[in-house]
């Protein structure tokens, strides 16, 4: 395949990837809508989002890494967003002496940092796992 097509082709991939993956984690954030959040100027809530798109983004790019394939850079970053969604829920069932969520919402930067940290790590590792 033509190489400027398949890097549009991934591109493409990784965008709807990453869109389909942020509409999912609004979803789940019931406490407070993210992009109101974001518009308001909360660092927390930025911090955290921007985690979970690189986090997204670091699965992709591994995948691309170690395969040939489109459909297979599609399935692992719809896996990508799966397991950051899990990570998400055993980030907040960790944190039993406060809600991960309600802590984004206040605009608590600390929180939104680990947040960011969480997810960017796991993409790490759920990137290099890939083979």
């Amino acid at each position: 395949m033509n190489p400027f097509l398949s890097t549009f082709l991934y591109f493409i991939i990784a965008v709807v990837i990453v869109i389909i993956g942020l509409i999912i984690f609004e979803l789940i954030t019931h406490k407070y809508k993210d992009w109101e959040e974001i518009e308001k100027g909360n660092t927390a809530v930025a911090l955290s989002i921007g985690g979970k798109i690189i986090g997204i983004c670091l699965v992709l790019s591994f995948s691309i890494y170690h395969s040939s394939e489109l459909w297979e850079t599609l399935i692992w970053g719809a896996y990508g967003v799966v397991l950051q969604m899990i990570a998400y829920f055993v980030f907040e069932g960790v944190t039993r002496r406060f809600s991960v969520q309600s802590k984004l919402k206040e605009n608590n930067v600390a929180v939104g940092i680990i947040s960011l940290a969480v997810s960017i790590g796991l993409g790490f590792v759920i990137g290099a796992s890939i083979t």
